[in-house]
């Protein structure tokens, strides 16, 4: 068995050699310091993305993909409170931008390829549009509560909840992530499962044995936490490259919902490479879902222990954005099947994203 589905060397060598670095003290490395940081942080990326794999395998959909999106989400959810203990004040929109940026880096991005890369391949890909269904409807109404509906609140001026709005909209958010995870994983499953056997070799492919998939387990688990600790060192760094280049200081969630993100960016884009886009969109819009449905109650909590006034609403440019990144999600996934179109117009509107970050 691990003849066919083995742990390569380099997915345990480095993670181990990234925990190795991050203890030592390279603080007057300088620049090779950064430099090491950063390329053994994208090789710990691609090893989690690897075990991940071997996991979901193990473990069939779409609780595969549920572990992949609840892992990666708890280690998003660490960081950004991590951030906001140690940073102060000047870190009470953190978790808005970051939130902001992982959904619409899920919703155009990440899926954006994934359309693009299965239509250039195969033309047109199936999924089971129940499943898509369920999630979208779940995402709008957490994105709404927890985004939008800020800005309109009148108990107090600005985008921001009070505390007693602040406790109701954190436990809507948990109770709708967990009525998705309970549709997801036991009541509808068959909604998350691929349409049809499409005769993809990767479908009826051994599984690893529960002793290779609970190494993997344990080692993606490694690979994750070392992820979010050399993300968290080099955070300092990026904060400061973003001001010297000018560039508003939202993009710092932009970097850190990338670099979170990319795990299940890389997982899905193979899927949907191997004709696999059931598997693709379950991990983008279950991240989506765990992305925000996660971090807003776990932020929320934070502020209401240390007293901090987190910014939570989203201004109307982003707004704009959000709206029109679901309404062409809602419109592509409609029919059930996807093609290279729906892919560039997603990606077209992620770009106009990024610019008008840089550029508002």
């Amino acid at each position: 068995m691990l003849k066919k589905l083995p742990l390569p060397l380099w997915t345990i060598i480095l993670p181990v050699l990234a925990w190795i670095t991050y203890m030592l003290p390279l603080a007057e490395a300088g620049g090779f310091a950064i430099a090491l940081k950063t390329l053994l942080l994208i090789g710990s990326v691609l090893a989690a993305v690897h075990h991940a794999e071997v996991v979901a395998h193990r473990v069939g959909e779409p609780f595969g993909t549920l572990l992949l999106a609840l892992a990666v989400t708890v280690i998003e959810v660490s960081l950004i409170v991590s951030l906001m203990l140690t940073g102060g004040p000047e870190t009470a929109a953190l978790a808005r931008d970051t939130v902001f940026a992982a959904v619409m880096i899920i919703l155009t991005g990440m899926i954006g390829i994934c359309l693009l890369v299965g239509g250039v391949k195969y033309r047109e890909q199936l999924f089971t549009s129940s499943g898509v269904k369920a999630a979208l409807v779940t995402l709008m109404a957490i994105l709404t509560l927890t985004l939008i509906l800020p800005n309109y609140t009148t108990s107090i001026p600005g985008p921001y909840y009070n505390n007693a709005q602040l406790v109701f909209v954190a436990v809507i958010s948990l109770i709708l992530y967990g009525a998705f995870v309970m549709v997801q994983a036991v009541r509808h499953r068959d909604f998350f499962l691929p349409p049809d056997d499409d005769g993809n070799e990767d479908h009826h492919a051994t599984p690893p044995t529960t002793k290779v998939a609970l190494l993997s387990g344990l080692l993606l688990l490694v690979c994750l936490g070392i992820v979010v600790l050399l993300a968290k060192a080099l955070a300092p760094d990026i904060e400061n490259a973003v001001v010297n280049i000018g560039a508003p200081k939202s993009l710092v969630g932009v970097i850190i919902a990338t670099v979170v993100l990319l795990p299940e960016g890389l997982a899905a884009y193979r899927a949907a490479k191997k004709n696999r886009l059931q598997t693709s969109l379950n991990l983008a819009l279950g991240s989506a879902l765990a992305s925000i449905g996660l971090t807003i109650p776990a932020v929320a909590i934070v502020a209401l222990i240390t007293g901090m006034t987190i910014t939570l609403g989203i201004d109307m440019k982003s707004m704009v954005l959000l709206l029109l990144a679901q309404l062409s999600i809602i419109i592509s996934f409609g029919s059930g099947k996807t093609n290279i179109l729906q892919g560039i117009v997603l990606l077209t509107i992620f770009v106009a994203y990024l610019f008008t970050i840089i550029a508002p």
